[in-house]
């Protein structure tokens, strides 16, 4: 037994490991449970009782210096370069390169609609997502029980399990009159200061999702609010967007609307981006695709906010940030924009 002891220390000691596959092939050598060291100790009840104390103690240093071994070779590893083995390192490979990052296409396209806002003198406002029943619905417009108001699902949010009037905003509308409201005229020595602002941001309707709806989605509206503002100011804003947006010979046309916060509305197509107007399932075989609602924004909207309609005018419009990304960019999934795809956002890195 001693001399089989003596042969495993030796075997022990000129043992190599270089890769965590030796280390491993170690272990199960000579510290697993069915190692050759556990073999040993099985074949002490056999060894004479005169002789068993020696064996044992032979055992045991045998039993450490396999573990000392092991958690040398162990730390060999670990201080090894990443991925070497131990190997040499070839510095005339060439590099992993760093995969870059890349927006959104919905933050493209918002920064893309703000660029071109700014350069006519719109400026950016921003208002609470969670708002209260006046500002969303109220001052726009949708009386109690209003038919309108079944043109937008709500989600509204519960207090103590009842219903109460606050809700997730339905649209950005609701920044529209914070804006007037600090602008009041009427009872304000100060002077009145125009209104042209634009307010990206999200909005929440309680629709199914699908390819072509989601509960949450981006929407960009505008507001110029000033002394002669008329339709033909609205028309030129938009017809100026468009011609920034998409590309060169898009047609666009206004088509009478209603909306219970403007009058008269008009809603914005423009001919498919998809197609080039020859007629597709995005725009329903008609070559036209819609894209904004608008109109000039209701007298009684602007007295409801303290400003003399009889003096101010203006006008509004909204679009969703989503059918605009999907006209320039040719998305035929709104899902798309929520799942976190690699394989789609990658498609728009360098942009």
């Amino acid at each position: 037994m001693l001399d089989r002891v003596k042969e495993i220390y030796g075997e022990i000691d000129q043992y190599e490991v270089a890769s965590k596959e030796q280390l491993e092939q170690f272990r199960l050598r000579f510290i697993s449970r069915k190692g050759v060291v556990t073999e040993l100790f099985d074949g002490l009840k056999q060894v004479a009782a005169d002789d068993r104390r020696a064996v044992g103690q032979a055992l045991n240093g045998l039993k450490n210096r396999a573990q000392e071994r092991f958690d040398e070779f162990a730390r060999q590893i670990d201080d090894q370069p990443a991925g070497t083995d131990g190997a040499p390192i070839d510095l005339t490979l060439p590099t992993v390169p760093n995969l870059n990052g890349t927006q959104h296409p919905l933050s493209l396209v918002r920064q893309r609609i703000i660029q071109i806002f700014e350069r006519i003198g719109f400026n950016v406002a921003d208002g609470p997502e969670i708002e209260s029943d006046w500002y969303n619905f109220g001052a726009l417009n949708f009386p109690d029980n209003h038919p309108a108001r079944d043109m937008q699902d709500t989600f509204f949010v519960e207090k103590d399990g009842q219903q109460s009037d606050m809700l997730l905003r339905t649209h950005t509308s609701n920044v529209q009159i914070r804006l007037m409201e600090r602008q009041r005229a009427n009872g304000s020595s100060a002077p009145f200061r125009p209104i042209r602002s634009i307010m990206p941001g999200r909005v929440y309707r309680n629709e199914t999702i699908s390819a072509r709806a989601h509960c949450m989605f981006h929407q960009v509206e505008g507001i110029y609010i000033d002394r002669n503002v008329g339709f033909k100011d609205l028309k030129d804003t938009l017809y100026h967007f468009v011609k920034e947006m998409f590309e060169p010979g898009t047609q666009i046309r206004f088509r009478p609307s209603y909306f219970p916060f403007t009058e008269p509305s008009a809603e914005i197509d423009i001919s498919c981006q998809i197609c080039g107007g020859k007629g597709c399932n995005i725009c329903k075989h008609s070559g036209w695709v819609e894209i904004a609602g608008s109109g000039m924004v209701d007298p009684q909207v602007i007295a409801n906010c303290g400003i003399d309609p009889e003096e101010y005018t203006g006008f509004a419009f909204g679009m969703g940030i989503e059918r605009i990304t999907q006209l320039k960019y040719v998305v035929n999934d709104l899902r798309l924009y929520t799942e976190n795809d690699v394989r789609f956002l990658r498609q728009f890195e360098g942009l």
